[in-house]
């Protein structure tokens, strides 16, 4: 019943141990309440990252783990107290017939459900310590989740697409926030007992579910971004474009999937089709703080701006060639003379060249999301094809090659954005 998710039930057999080890610091590093100045208070440090990340399940498994303890948790805190005085209530009448009948004390026998007469009973005990054990394994499923995103691994295609698409740690992550978000008290009850390493704060004044998933966020943006510094050490003319071309496919997917209605689709609101993973409390979580469009929408923007610079180069040959410098050979004006010739033929082919190997190194990138594509190729088009439309208008109708006039005017402006329209859809 409480193991619903059957990702875990199927990952059960794998034996994974879901808590992370003892810190070789110090003696109960998970269990020391006292200490709020200790290492599990401050966020998840390199040295607690590093021992623990041996034991680390996977994103997915994590969060299957800690939505299961979480719903356990609700289960024990609704159940624990009400059972407890069931068994109060039940001792004390056991009690009271036993010393209608002889002296309670002298019978070793009559006291059998409970430590002392004025005592909690054995079954209250085993409530409270029910519900502690259940507090303690919330605490370090939700310290596992956070750490199984921060420790995500940075490379290999299963972690780190080749062509920048949408990472897996993503849609395991918004998947993980989904599944965890309906247990606000369970989470709560957690957080009144327990500090957590991104909240030292214990009671009241700890922080709630939505302080939970905004550090989830974060962690994941950091390992986002950590992720799309490693493409630009991979080799090919293409690993510095795949960068932000990275960054751009994972925030707006985590704006499509986690922002407002009203901002995430930019008003393309569409229904998706059924799926049974789907089918459960939470799967249609949204964020709505401005925190999450800022922070995310932040990252996309920057990404966007440096990716299309890459295809600013293109504007150096495109500006417009002084009246002046163009001389022709006859009265007629038919036909530039060599040296003005040769000016418009060097902008045209070097524009060609360039436009060419930019195609080439670009169109081998891949843009899943089809809103983002279509967006992303206004924009890049936006940057260029307007000038070059009015330089190829310009000068197409001026005879600068006898010979090879149709090899330098291979690009008419139609050509190209056919051209573009099939880019990043690899």
């Amino acid at each position: 019943f409480f193991v619903k998710d059957a990702g875990l039930r199927q990952s059960s057999s794998n034996n994974t141990s879901l808590q992370p080890p003892t810190h070789p610091n110090s003696n109960n590093h998970h269990n020391n309440k006292d200490n709020p100045s200790s290492s599990q208070n401050q966020g998840f440090n390199d040295a607690d990252s590093a021992s623990m990340s041996s034991s680390i399940p996977s994103v997915r498994l994590a969060a299957s783990a800690a939505a299961a303890v979480l719903r356990i948790l609700d289960g024990v805190r609704m159940l624990g107290p009400s059972l407890s005085r069931l068994c109060d209530l039940s001792s004390s009448s056991d009690k009271h017939r036993h010393l209608g009948g002889a002296d309670a004390n002298n019978n070793p026998n009559s006291g059998a459900s409970s430590t002392t007469n004025n005592g909690p009973t054995l079954a209250s005990s085993l409530c409270i310590a029910i519900h502690r054990t259940a507090v303690k394994s919330g605490a370090r499923a939700l310290e596992n989740l956070a750490l199984a995103i921060k420790q995500d691994p940075l490379d290999g295609e299963n972690f780190r697409p080749g062509d920048a698409r949408v990472a897996a740690v993503s849609s395991d992550a918004v998947r993980a926030m989904r599944l965890v978000s309906p247990f606000i008290n369970a989470y709560k009850s957690v957080t009144k007992r327990r500090a957590l390493p991104w909240d030292p704060k214990i009671g009241e004044a700890a922080g709630d579910m939505e302080f939970f998933i905004r550090y989830l966020t974060m962690t994941l943006l950091s390992n986002l971004q950590s992720k799309a510094a490693n493409y630009s050490r991979d080799p090919g003319l293409s690993s510095q474009a795949k960068s932000y071309l990275f960054l751009m496919n994972n925030t707006f997917y985590l704006l499509e999937q986690l922002g407002p209605e009203n901002n995430s689709n930019h008003g393309h609101n569409s229904l998706k089709p059924f799926n049974a993973e789907d089918d459960f409390d939470g799967a249609d979580y949204k964020i709505v703080e401005p925190w999450f469009i800022d922070q995310v929408h932040k990252i996309f923007d920057a990404s966007k701006k440096k990716y299309l610079g890459y295809w600013e180069v293109l504007n150096r040959h495109l500006g417009l060639v002084s009246k002046n410098d163009l001389q022709y050979q006859n009265v007629e004006q038919k036909l530039l003379n060599l040296e003005s010739g040769r000016l418009l033929k060097a902008r045209f082919s070097k524009f060609n060249e360039q436009f060419e190997e930019t195609y080439a190194v670009h169109r081998e990138l891949t843009v899943i999301d089809p809103k983002l594509r279509v967006r992303l190729l206004e924009d890049v088009k936006a940057v260029y094809l307007p000038k070059y439309r009015q330089f190829y208008q310009e000068y197409s109708q001026i005879k600068f090659s006898k010979k090879n006039q149709n090899d330098y005017l291979k690009y008419p402006p139609e050509r190209v954005e056919g051209m573009m329209a099939d880019m990043f859809s690899n």
